[in-house]
């Protein structure tokens, strides 16, 4: 497996499992650790994946990350935030849940 085809791997694993140890992928991707943490800088700055050390240590992706989910451009949002303010109450909250759902996460901006 080349290390494009591994990264990639290893993010949609990120995605799907949240979290796992260093030690733990290299195991999987017949690798060594090393490895891993090269492939996990590497990775760290395109996609929003973080490690901790210490007893809960490993590496991480940021809660509301999702491979593969599109958000709203900043100005999208806006402009649903605009509208909002003429609806009723009923049609406000439905239009501000659609915002939180598809919104960037101030995390990810």
């Amino acid at each position: 497996m080349k290390a494009l085809e591994r990264r990639q791997a290893i993010i949609e694993l990120l995605c799907e499992r949240r979290t796992e140890k260093i030690e733990n992928l290299a195991f999987e991707f017949s690798v060594n650790e090393c490895t891993i943490r090269r492939d996990i800088q590497e990775l760290s700055l395109s996609y929003p994946i973080y490690t901790k050390t210490g007893t809960y240590g490993g590496v991480y992706v940021a809660e509301d990350y999702y491979l593969g989910k599109q958000y709203l451009r900043s100005e999208e949002k806006e402009l649903l935030e605009q509208l909002s303010l003429s609806l009723g109450d009923d049609q406000k909250k439905t239009l501000q849940s659609i915002i939180r759902r598809f919104g960037r996460p101030s995390s990810l901006k």
